[in-house]
């Protein structure tokens, strides 16, 4: 497996939190992302994440996913974000109603 995380979730609590929070984030949904550790991101999402199989350091599978986000304004600059670390979205511009 080349897939490796952090953090990995087996639990079917965690993985149901994990796919509720992929159903907020559309593809060219324009969103800040409020992240567990205070920190803010915001950009566009490039495509909508998917909950995957990775492994952690210690070799248990389990779920994550990752969201990648880029700036229209700043087109060399573009972030990946663990969906683990998402504390909180907020949608800043109307995609979610037109992808269901």
């Amino acid at each position: 497996m080349g897939r490796s995380a952090e953090h990995v979730y087996t639990d079917s609590n965690a993985i149901q939190a994990l796919e509720a929070l992929v159903r907020e984030l559309p593809t060219n949904g324009h969103v800040r992302l409020l992240l567990k550790d205070g920190a803010t991101c915001e950009g566009i999402i490039v495509e909508r994440p998917n909950v995957q199989l990775y492994q952690n350091a210690e070799a248990q599978e389990g779920i994550n996913g990752e969201v990648r986000l880029e700036r229209p304004d700043r087109p060399d600059w573009h972030r990946w974000v663990w969906l683990d670390d998402i504390a909180r979205v907020e949608h800043l511009d109307s995609t979610m109603g037109s992808e269901c």
